[in-house]
């Protein structure tokens, strides 16, 4: 046999790949499909709890029941502090203090606490107490659904 004949009948290598991971890919999608013992198709997956995505910049860090009204919640692994002053009205402020940087350390009951130096802060962010003079830096937040989005 000559190699023109191997030319024209044998698969490229990108072509077996391709092929591959095509049946890969079918394989893999079938396997995913979720049915019950009478065969009948479950969801696979629960409905996103916001009503939008929330964009390349922005982020879902709590619910939106997480945050009591006039009161708020620390979320230390955003290092973010998210509060509702009212009803509906959500806050949110980077965890570090005004006054000297130092890591701001929760929310008691109205007030947002600086243990460093004894700063506090209102539900929005301004200095009642202490040596701090400017507000807590703030980030833009958004109820979407029943997730607070953050960016």
């Amino acid at each position: 046999m000559s190699s023109d004949f191997f030319d024209r009948t044998t698969l490229g290598r990108r072509t077996f790949i391709g092929g591959a991971g095509a049946v890969a890919a079918g394989a893999a999608l079938t396997a995913c499909g979720a049915s019950d013992d009478a065969g009948e198709a479950r969801p696979a997956a629960a409905a996103p709890t916001t009503t939008t995505p929330p964009g390349p910049d922005a982020k879902v860090v709590a619910a939106v029941a997480d945050v009591p009204v006039g009161g708020g919640v620390m979320l230390e692994s955003e290092r973010l502090v998210v509060t509702q002053p009212t009803e509906g009205e959500f806050r949110a402020f980077i965890a570090i203090c005004s006054h000297q940087g130092c890591n701001i350390s929760g929310v008691e009951d109205d007030r947002i606490i600086c243990p460093c130096h004894g700063s506090r802060f209102d539900l929005d962010g301004v200095p009642t107490e202490g040596p701090a003079k400017r507000p807590l830096k703030s980030r833009p937040v958004a109820a979407r659904g029943s997730d607070l989005v953050v960016g």
